[in-house]
């Protein structure tokens, strides 16, 4: 038979539909364009690409979208100075400082120096503590974008067994936070985690976020559970290209699981579409007017 594929591509794409709509209802009733900014320290490639990519899917779903790309050498007082502009401009919404900063740098300080309620990433440590304690908060994009996957494909969560493995405070931490919030029983597993696989088929819900390539083979996968593959892993492939696959090895696990994200076109897409569901909330959070249904946790 083999697992139902998640198609992340095609569901980020519902999603953005959704955001696009809404965005044009706030313009069309109250005149609000929602804006989101930017801020790129450095020539990071790889960071350029979601920065380019980002902008593009902002422009497209009718928002405002600014960037800010910075020398290396930037000092951590003009970027301060920069944040807390952006955090005075009413026409921005939504504040992302791409990581990794350049060493010279105090991410921590950095992220935590962006108010709260315009940190689209979820990184603040205010909107980690309001998540933790089940509170209204902004949620970092990548676990949102797991969360409604999990929302869509299976309905209600509640009672169910939910193993993470990660514990980072990007995905598997908040992620584990998002479905005790819908009821699931969860456990957070990482490297130091003994039986590792007896942990995990005992999940109905296996989400993989440790960032080692194929690290989980199909024969750690309960029967029908539902995989949500985070890792975007570089590998050797053939005639000497690279190709990219996840935390999970898809072959053997796509033969067990009820239904599983692929590698690439599961998650990755969803990160950009739930960073625009979370401008769109932000902005109307700031206006005081209903929140978009079906964007948030």
């Amino acid at each position: 038979m083999g697992a139902t594929i998640i198609d992340g591509k095609a569901f980020a794409a519902k999603v953005r539909e959704k955001v696009a709509t809404h965005v044009a209802r706030l313009v069309d009733e109250h005149g609000i364009t929602p804006g989101l900014a930017v801020v790129l320290v450095g020539e990071d490639p790889a960071s350029q690409v979601y920065v380019r990519s980002k902008g593009k899917a902002t422009t497209e779903a009718g928002m405002k979208s600014v960037e800010h790309r910075l020398d290396p050498s930037t000092s951590e007082a003009d970027l301060l100075a920069l944040i807390r502009d952006l955090n005075a401009d009413e026409t921005i919404h939504g504040i992302l400082v791409q990581l990794p900063l350049p060493k010279h740098l105090d991410e921590d300080l950095v992220i935590n120096s962006i108010d709260p309620a315009k940190d689209v990433d979820g990184f603040h440590i205010s909107n980690v503590g309001l998540l933790g304690t089940g509170q209204k908060s902004m949620v970092p994009c990548t676990p949102l974008g797991c969360l409604m996957m999990l929302r869509e494909h299976l309905g209600s969560l509640s009672g169910l067994n939910a193993v993470v493995i990660g514990r980072s405070n990007i995905v598997g931490k908040p992620m584990a936070q998002l479905l005790l919030g819908d009821s699931c029983t969860v456990t957070i597993a990482h490297s130091r985690t003994k039986d590792l696989p007896g942990v995990v088929r005992g999940a109905d819900i296996v989400v993989a976020a440790v960032g080692r390539p194929e690290m989980v083979p199909g024969d750690w996968i309960k029967p029908g559970a539902t995989v949500i593959d985070v890792g975007i892993n570089r590998v050797d492939g053939d005639a000497g290209k690279t190709r990219l696959v996840g935390d999970c090895y898809y072959a053997s696990c796509e033969k067990v699981a009820g239904a599983i994200t692929p590698v690439p076109g599961g998650v990755g897409p969803m990160t950009i579409a739930c960073l625009l569901a979370n401008t769109v909330t932000a902005c109307c959070r700031s206006h005081g007017l209903a929140e978009p249904e079906g964007l948030t946790a």
